[in-house]
């Protein structure tokens, strides 16, 4: 084609005349060796909605292009993405990446690309150049890729400049402090928390719409604020007072026996939850209730516990939509549909959305209110869901009369103790030990425990902070308190009888506030270690309270964060009282209520009986209080 041509179309495409600019260039695809007008073909095929055309027009150009040549066909890779072409956009885009592999443009592209291909471990090759960007587009999707490796570093770096560009969108914010406590960076928590307090005291609440329900707990204690924390997207459906009246009052066909249906992503053996519910569940009376679990366990957990029988009827909704799943349970006509995850990850609570059950319970999984998911009664105890509680809670309290947790006796292991020579500890320090995940240590909680090392001069901390980032934030963290590295012992993971046998080696375990240790205090007591806690505002900073109660250890409950520090400090100076404690949890291990898993199963099934008996009688739920069966006088194993 002559230069006459060529310029012709480019005073043509210069006034936007891109079908002009394209009849005059289209001879050239596929024939041309110059550049120049295969790029301006490139650029009017794209004007003209063309993407595939346009990237081949690019490709054919980079060749002839010198130095632009890779420039084009990164240009060519997003064309080929935008056109649905991965197959073309991959082929080049992957080569080029090996002389381009901070080019965040064509990482941008890439990772739409693997993303749609399902190329998980691709896109792992082009999150760190997302990652370096400053674009908000590149930021942003990095963001959905890391959204659920959250424990990566390169999370805190994308968040962090994610909260920077939109200072103003709040569930950027929360996001990035979510991020930054699960890498312990205190100072950006400080500065968010700052932020936030900020809108409050102005009456701005709005804020709290772009908090999740359970992020907001590892920081706030109030019962109020907490119910406003409704960034929870897997809840599609909104119920309402009149829906949840229609799904009670529907005509349902009662049996002899009561239907119960647990629904959860738990349903493995070395799962915490399982931890806790597995022998409960294999101590329901076959005789008096009918067990289903629906599960959307992940399957390769599910099947590393071969027969799961044992714990009722396993139902698999994997591959169902919420609609179809809520079909599948109204067709087996459950009685009560008990959720077991509430606002937590993994959770698919929008099924009860669904006008499931005429009775719907939350239990176990999320410590508050499940707001916005259709629950008629939440099942706590009298220490996590006290009367001040209801005016805060939708749902009506099913109290039962010692600890709301279920604790398994039978599964769980109890090895002998690792002595403290082979796990690195020193033999001649006070050791506490504190082994709640990294996210729920609380600003608070960071300032009471460097009061106690600071006081207690002989002690170490020994805590289960992982890579090395959190690691280094942490130390820094302490540093500026005033306690130095040497104090601090970092615990690794590792496999949960090995973990029980570790705790052993402890003298005292502190705990975590305003979200306290859950499973894993009853994992320190279960393991014979004593725990100092404090009194709580909420269900989540209640519950070690109801945990050390029902194993008859209320003293180790302190009252205030000053009493708190107190009691800790007093303790690393009585190894007398330490011992003491000790024994007597070794005595009670297997006589007071919190391991004895028989005793609450009975107790559950008479919070169920009651719930059934209103509904029965068309009744609308109401507060509920189980009694209490005698008090044991024996122990409820031979281990003891």
């Amino acid at each position: 084609m002559d230069g006459q041509a060529v310029a012709a179309a480019r005073i043509a495409f210069e006034r936007g005349d891109y079908l002009e600019s394209l009849t005059l260039l289209s001879p050239l695809l596929g024939t041309a060796t110059d550049a120049a007008p295969l790029v301006l073909l490139g650029d009017a095929l794209e004007k003209l909605g063309l993407p595939a055309e346009a990237a081949q027009a690019l490709e054919q150009a980079a060749p002839h292009a010198g130095r632009d040549a890779g420039t084009l066909l990164g240009r060519a890779t997003a064309l080929y993405v935008e056109a649905g072409d991965d197959d073309r956009a991959q082929l080049i885009g992957i080569k080029l990446l090996d002389s381009r592999p901070d080019d965040a443009g064509l990482a941008y592209s890439l990772a739409q690309s693997f993303r749609r291909t399902g190329d998980t471990a691709l896109v792992d090759l082009v999150k760190p150049a997302l990652a370096n960007s400053d674009e908000a587009d590149h930021l942003k999707l990095a963001g959905e890729i890391l959204g659920d490796s959250e424990r990566n570093p390169l999370a805190l770096m994308v968040f962090r400049k994610l909260a920077a560009l939109f200072p103003d969108d709040p569930y950027t914010q929360f996001k990035f402090m979510s991020v930054a406590r699960d890498f312990c960076d205190f100072e950006a928590i400080e500065k968010l928390e700052r932020a936030s307090a900020g809108q409050l005291a102005g009456g701005d609440l709005s804020a709290f719409e772009g908090e999740t329900a359970y992020s907001n707990l590892l920081r706030c204690g109030d019962e109020r604020l907490n119910r406003l924390a409704t960034n929870n997207p897997g809840l599609t459906s909104i119920p309402t007072p009149a829906s949840s009246r229609q799904r009670r009052m529907r005509q349902h066909p009662w049996g002899e026996r009561i239907r119960i249906g647990y629904l959860s992503s738990d349903f493995w053996s070395e799962h915490a939850t399982m931890r806790l519910l597995q022998n409960v569940l294999e101590a329901h009376d076959d005789k008096r209730f009918d067990v289903t679990l629906y599960c959307y366990t992940p399957q390769h957990h599910a099947a590393a516990d071969g027969d799961r029988s044992r714990w009722g009827r396993i139902v698999s909704l994997h591959g169902k939509t919420d609609a179809q799943a809520a079909d599948i349970i109204r067709q087996h006509d459950i009685d009560i549909l008990v959720d077991l995850k509430g606002h937590t990850g993994g959770s698919r609570s929008n099924i009860l959305n669904q006008m499931v059950a005429p009775i719907q319970v939350a239990f176990l999984g999320f410590p508050g209110s499940a707001v916005n998911i259709d629950c008629d009664y939440v099942i706590g105890d009298r220490i996590v869901l006290p009367n001040s509680s209801r005016r805060n809670y939708h749902e009506k309290f099913c109290l039962l009369p010692e600890s709301y947790q279920p604790n398994d006796p039978v599964h769980r292991a109890l090895p002998p103790a690792t002595g403290r020579q082979a796990l690195g500890l020193p033999s001649d320090r006070f050791i506490f030990a504190a082994f709640n995940a990294a996210r729920k240590i609380s600003l608070a909680v960071i300032d009471r425990w460097a009061d106690i090392l600071r006081r207690s001069e002989r002690s170490v901390l020994w805590v289960m902070i992982d890579g090395d980032l959190s690691r280094s934030n942490f130390l820094s963290a302490f540093g500026k308190r005033g306690v130095g590295a040497d104090r601090i012992i970092f615990a690794s993971p590792t496999g949960y009888d090995a973990h029980i046998a570790r705790l052993q080696a402890a003298d005292i375990g502190l705990d975590t506030f305003p979200y306290n240790g859950h499973t894993t205090t009853s994992d320190k007591l279960w393991a014979g270690l004593p725990v100092v806690s404090m009194q709580g505002s909420n269900f989540a900073s209640r519950v070690s309270e109801s945990l050390m109660t029902a194993l008859g250890l209320p003293n180790l409950v302190a009252t205030t964060p000053d009493a708190f520090v107190e009691l800790a400090v007093n303790l690393s100076q009585s190894p007398d009282e330490v011992r003491r404690l000790k024994q007597q949890i070794s005595r009670n291990r297997f006589l007071a209520p919190l391991f004895d898993a028989e005793r609450f199963c009975r107790h559950l099934e008479s919070g169920y009986e009651m719930m059934v008996e209103r509904a029965k009688a068309k009744l609308p739920p109401d507060h509920l209080e189980v009694p209490c069966l005698p008090v044991r006088t024996v122990p409820f194993s031979k281990e003891a």
